[in-house]
């Protein structure tokens, strides 16, 4: 029994023994996490100032872009483009193609507001000039027709004042004053139409002088400089630019003229047409 219990006892001291030195060797810490953990905080020493660095120099970029912007000049207007090249093409033959502009849309202003004032109702007006004619006599149609504007109340009134000699004067009076009507429509036309083939033409006047002027710097210097040739070659051709846009600009408007004009022709035959078939009508019923 003895022995027993003796056992028993050097069994319990030496778990507790053994137990103490496991705990001890758990609560201290490794050679290695301790170099981990030193690696640890070390790599997060380095991250933080990398970040700091980083964040200086995106703060270093975006002062620099502020700055760039603030220095960076503003794009030039399209006048003051329009302005620099008009200066640089030579002001001599650069004013003759902005003149040749200047007139030419002063003609086509002046035209578009007359073909505009010259288009009328003429199925309205013809209404109109009947059921005076028919109610009031040939009087009141030609009242009517003074108190009204453009070529076809002319020419119905030019009609009307001929109805007493037949109806073959009627027909001529309404020829004639149609042909004359016509002619009023067409004016200034023909000087849109030489302004539009006078401005590109100004503009190689203008290229072909600027050339030559650059030839003879050649000349003078005895050799050719690329930047040389190279700016006379660029202040000659601004001139033809310019003329080539002016020429573009008054053909649009003369063919905008030339649609308006051959629309209020077109209404002025038709109103003609049944303008003779009242009068007939009119004249039959007199008899």
């Amino acid at each position: 029994m003895k022995k027993v219990l003796t056992c028993l006892l050097i069994f319990g001291v030496l778990s507790i023994s053994q137990a103490v030195a496991q705990e001890s060797t758990d609560s201290m810490p490794s050679s290695t996490e301790l170099s981990l953990d030193d690696s640890n905080s070390v790599t997060a020493v380095d991250s933080t100032a990398v970040a700091a660095d980083s964040n200086a120099v995106v703060s270093d970029a975006s002062d620099e872009t502020v700055a760039e912007e603030a220095v960076m000049p503003e794009d030039p207007s399209f006048t003051q483009v329009l302005k620099k090249y008009f200066i640089n093409g030579g002001p001599f033959f650069m004013s003759f193609v902005l003149l040749a502009l200047i007139l030419g849309l002063a003609l086509v202003i002046e035209r578009i507001i007359y073909l505009a004032l010259s288009t009328t109702n003429n199925d309205k007006l013809l209404i109109e000039v009947e059921t005076a004619l028919n109610n009031d006599g040939v009087d009141a149609a030609k009242e009517v027709c003074k108190n009204s504007t453009g070529p076809v109340a002319t020419i119905f009134y030019e009609g009307l004042d001929k109805m007493d000699e037949g109806i073959d004067m009627v027909d001529k009076a309404i020829v004639s004053v149609g042909s004359v009507e016509n002619g009023k429509l067409e004016r200034n036309i023909s000087w849109i139409s030489l302004f539009i083939a006078l401005a590109p033409m100004l503009g190689f006047m203008g290229t072909v002088i600027g050339m030559i002027g650059a030839f003879d710097a050649i000349e003078a210097a005895g050799d050719i400089s690329p930047s040389l040739v190279a700016g006379g070659i660029k202040v000659a051709l601004l001139t033809t630019v310019f003329g080539l846009i002016v020429a573009m600009i008054l053909q649009v408007f003369y063919n905008l003229i030339i649609a308006m004009m051959d629309n209020i022709v077109n209404k002025m035959e038709d109103a003609s047409i049944h303008f003779l078939d009242m009068v007939a009508d009119f004249k039959a019923k007199k008899k």
